[in-house]
């Protein structure tokens, strides 16, 4: 169970901070909720309690975890397939997971891909969504802003490009 004032990721759609639980009715069913506030898009999500293991609600990584993080983003681009809709739906998967590297792992090699090839309309969403999922945790994580997460992000994969 989470408090009012924790940090959390909700899976596919990025962190944000527990900003109250709240009973509401939806549909004549009297439910709790987490409201959280994301900190991309000021944007407002609630969350039924009863699902949140389902639904992969967790903490916010530290900051061991994000210079971890940091550090994958750096390597190379790791072995994709070269077919579309397999790459797309290895991806979706570690996006789904909710895993902080795998999301990295998305972004990272996106990211590269991009650079070297360009991305399908489909990937190219797909990065966007990627993109704001890692920066909202790294805007949690680091208490960034947000133009900072995304310079930091930006630099360390044009640091990357620039030594290929």
């Amino acid at each position: 169970m989470f408090n009012v004032g924790d940090k959390v990721v909700y899976p596919m759609h990025g962190a944000g901070i527990i900003e109250a639980i709240e009973e509401k009715e939806i549909l004549g069913e009297k439910k709790r909720y987490y409201i959280m506030r994301m900190p991309i898009g000021d944007m407002k999500v609630m969350v039924p309690i009863q699902n949140v293991e389902e639904i992969g609600l967790r903490q916010v990584v530290d900051e061991k975890v994000i210079d971890k993080v940091i550090t994958l983003l750096k390597l190379d681009s790791t072995d994709q397939s070269t077919n579309w809709n397999r790459r797309y739906r290895a991806n979706m998967d570690k996006m789904k997971s909710g895993d902080i590297y795998e999301i990295a792992d998305v972004v990272r090699n996106l990211m590269l891909r991009d650079r070297e090839k360009g991305l399908s309309t489909g990937e190219r969403k797909m990065l966007d969504n990627a993109r704001v999922i890692l920066i909202s945790e790294l805007v949690l994580a680091k208490d960034l802003k947000e133009e900072d997460a995304i310079a930091l992000l930006d630099n360390i994969i044009y640091e990357k490009k620039a030594s290929i």
